[in-house]
């Protein structure tokens, strides 16, 4: 039986966001919850594996840590867009602002069962701390402030589960917000008292939780959720004091069961409220999330339907954006109902047994690696598919989802290779790309980012890809080929801004070049013209145009016979990249 801990050893990856100085015993401000944000990630992402391999409840489908982690980073991204927007000032943002952040981008980039509860923790939170106080005390909160947080966090939790069950990360919390309201009784003042009497509570509760599950019980293991909500309390520690808390002393013999942690767990004897038959291939075959634009009467109607339809059933947020989780057999009956209740998006499905863990006796011989492979991130479906057919493995990009670091380490691990070429083809993922690479280096495997800043550039790495020759040989042909390839786009502005072009207007076409704005212009075809001849003004030997679904074919012809009859021996070629974004791709090698 593994000890639950708050935070597992080893050496952590390189922080993805920057971390500020912390004081000792500092309140709970917005700085504190930049640390706090920087530290789950931190942490999160060194137990991410540890946590899925302990997750069998509600279903055993090994993906609470990742799910954690990545609604912990969606969380840290819009904490960290808010410090941004303060940089050219000299002010930091208000506590509320913060913690505001905080919840919704968790809330916008919760994932699975459990990454959805936590994101209703995060706001049952941030409920409190962002109701009006008087000014002198605004900027942060004291101790019982935070037992108060921590207590909506709970009761806000349970609300959004329809049939909750004790042993999971609900009990976990409710332990937690106890022994803050214990220590509040107690004297307790300052944040970090409280926070330190929450994480004690909790993960003696995490203890206790295979006494309240009998899946729990039969695997050997704690409850994956509520152990991955003690390494955020565990952080939020380390966050306020700048020390993380003592580790625990050893527990008593027989104060966990003692089975010993089971490769493949079988399911309870008799199937709980929550959701019937975890971890029995009988249960629902469908994971579905999205979320939803709706006011709260037709949420309530919703979670009736879901109800009827599978179990899990966990719907958060408010305020007209829900995220809303169940499991089904029917995928489409369940996003017909989001339908029916409002605007649903962002909509994932995900089929449990798409890919069964063997039984052990049945166990087939591991598949063998591939020796190289490239992954890259893509706008559209049609550049997907593209990618997929010169055999690279794609990540698609909707507009504004970018993806975050644990969606492509998970593809660098999809792709099954020793070595492996990640194409980013975005300035902004720079960051993300490096994090999703240091992961996969720890699995393991050799990553080589090349920091392509357009899928046009990624088409011309791709090109040159020879997986027969030395990796690092391999890599250089691909990032000079990269290199050497200008990028432009087409886009249409959203609304008045400032460009290093001049002004523009909500509706004008604009033409970028190599991320700079070079042409405004109210005509598609007549702005790509200008920006193609800017682009070749210093010489080319191919033109690449990548074209959204919505751009006329006439367009294409009139720009490839434009190319062909002002630049000699320039080639052409055309591709549909799907909904992507953008009008318009352009490259020149």
């Amino acid at each position: 039986m593994p000890e639950p801990e708050g935070e597992p050893e080893g050496a952590p990856p390189p922080a993805p966001h920057p971390r500020p100085p912390h004081r000792r015993g500092a309140p709970l401000d917005a700085p504190a919850v930049r640390r706090w944000c920087a530290l789950a990630l931190d942490a999160l992402g060194r137990a991410r594996e540890d946590i899925d391999a302990i997750n069998v409840y509600p279903v055993a489908d090994g993906d609470t840590g990742t799910n954690l982690y990545l609604t912990v980073e969606s969380a840290a991204q819009a904490v960290e867009a808010v410090f941004a927007a303060h940089e050219t000032g000299a002010t930091v943002p208000a506590l509320p602002d913060a913690v505001r952040a905080m919840a919704h981008g968790a809330l916008i980039g919760a994932r699975g069962n459990s990454g959805t509860i936590l994101a209703q923790l995060l706001r049952g939170m941030a409920q409190v701390l962002t109701a009006p106080r008087e000014e002198a005390h605004a900027a942060y909160a004291d101790g019982p402030l935070l037992a108060e947080a921590l207590r909506r966090a709970a009761d806000s939790a349970y609300g959004a589960v329809a049939h909750p069950v004790e042993g999971t990360v609900l009990t976990v919390a409710t332990a937690a917000a106890d022994g803050a309201h214990s220590a509040v009784r107690a004297g307790a003042a300052d944040c970090a008292a409280v926070a330190r009497a929450a994480h004690t509570a909790a993960l003696a509760a995490l203890g206790e939780t295979p006494r309240h599950l009998a899946v729990l019980a039969r695997a050997g293991v704690v409850d994956a959720g509520g152990r991955g909500f003690v390494t955020v309390l565990h952080t939020l520690v380390e966050a306020l004091t700048g020390e993380p808390p003592a580790r625990p002393a050893p527990r008593p013999a027989g104060v966990l069961p003692t089975a010993p942690c089971a490769s493949q767990p079988s399911a309870p004897s008799a199937p709980s409220a929550e959701g019937a038959g975890e971890g029995d291939p009988g249960g629902p075959a469908y994971e579905v999330i999205y979320l939803l634009d709706a006011d709260d009467a037709a949420v309530a109607r919703l979670r009736r339907r879901l109800d009827a339809l599978g179990d899990s059933l966990v719907v958060v947020g408010g305020d007209g954006l829900w995220n809303v989780h169940v499991h089904v057999d029917d995928a489409g009956a369940a996003v017909e109902a989001g339908i029916e209740a409002g605007r649903p998006h962002r909509v994932r499905i995900t089929h449990f047994g798409a890919a069964p863990a063997p039984r052990p006796d049945t166990a087939q011989p591991p598949r063998a690696r591939a020796p190289r492979a490239v992954v890259a991130v893509v706008p559209g479906e049609g550049l997907a598919e593209l990618y997929a057919q010169s055999g690279a493995t794609a990540v698609h990009a909707r507009a504004g989802e970018p993806p975050a670091s644990g969606e492509l380490a998970e593809a660098i691990r999809r792709a099954h290779a020793h070595e492996v070429v990640l194409l980013p083809n975005d300035p902004e993922l720079r960051h993300t790309a490096a994090a999703a690479a240091e992961q996969a280096r720890g699995d393991g495997i050799r990553v080589a980012l090349i920091p392509t800043r357009s899928a046009v550039q990624g088409i011309a790495a791709l090109a040159v890809h020879e997986s027969g020759r030395r990796f690092d040989e391999d890599v250089v042909a691909m990032t000079s080929a990269a290199g050497t390839t200008r990028h432009g786009e087409i886009a249409v502005a959203e609304r008045q801004s400032w460009t290093t072009a001049g002004v523009c207007q909500a509706g004008d076409v604009l033409g970028l070049v190599d991320g700079d704005v070079a042409v405004i212009g109210t005509d598609l075809a007549d702005t790509a013209r200008t920006v193609l001849d800017r682009m070749l003004s210093a010489g080319g030997e191919m033109v690449t145009l990548v074209l959204d679904d919505e751009v006329p074919e006439r367009v294409a012809g009139l720009l490839e016979r434009h190319v062909r009859t002002r630049h000699l021996a320039v080639d052409t070629v055309v591709y549909r990249g799907g909904r992507q974004g953008s009008p318009m791709l352009i490259g020149v090698e």
